[in-house]
């Protein structure tokens, strides 16, 4: 019982010390990368007081959630459509294209029934090699009328 015990707490010790050396190591990461942050914005985009349609840091690149309303289609696979062409936007303002540096998107849908529609949108935008994907149901999003928001974060080739 006595050697367990020295075990566990030689254990523990390993795993803070772990800890806190790669803290220390990526400290210098972090002041890189916030000098290295550039806000990337696709055509026809802009940057608000509280949104930036991108964030770039080195080769890792963040698009914000994006929307497909349209007051002339409200179906799921326009919208979808719309909101994966706004995402794609922000990757070629980045140098790069949806297809080639996607590595993970979330898909916000707020009805599971549009599930289907929204898939089959989907891919045509990754007909092969898609990125890591979830996808979850949400009560609303903050346009009226709005079925489905895609963000995508991706690495640069």
């Amino acid at each position: 019982m006595h050697r367990m015990r020295r075990s566990t707490k030689t254990a523990a010790i390993m795993t803070v010390a772990s800890l806190a050396l790669s803290i220390l190591a990526a400290a210098p990461l972090s002041a890189q990368a916030a000098e290295g942050r550039q806000t990337v914005v696709g055509e026809g985009q802009r940057i608000t007081a509280t949104l930036s349609p991108g964030i770039r840091v080195g080769k890792l690149l963040w698009a914000s959630g994006q929307l497909g309303t349209s007051p002339t289609d409200t179906t799921i696979a326009g919208q979808t459509t719309r909101a994966l062409e706004s995402t794609e936007k922000v990757f070629k303002a980045a140098g790069t294209t949806l297809a080639a540096a996607a590595t993970k998107c979330t898909v916000f849908l707020t009805d599971v029934k549009d599930f289907q529609g929204m898939n089959s949108a989907y891919t045509k935008f990754f007909p092969s090699n898609p990125p890591a994907r979830s996808t979850v149901v949400v009560a609303a999003l903050v346009v009226p009328g709005g079925k489905v928001e895609i963000e995508c974060q991706g690495v640069i080739p």
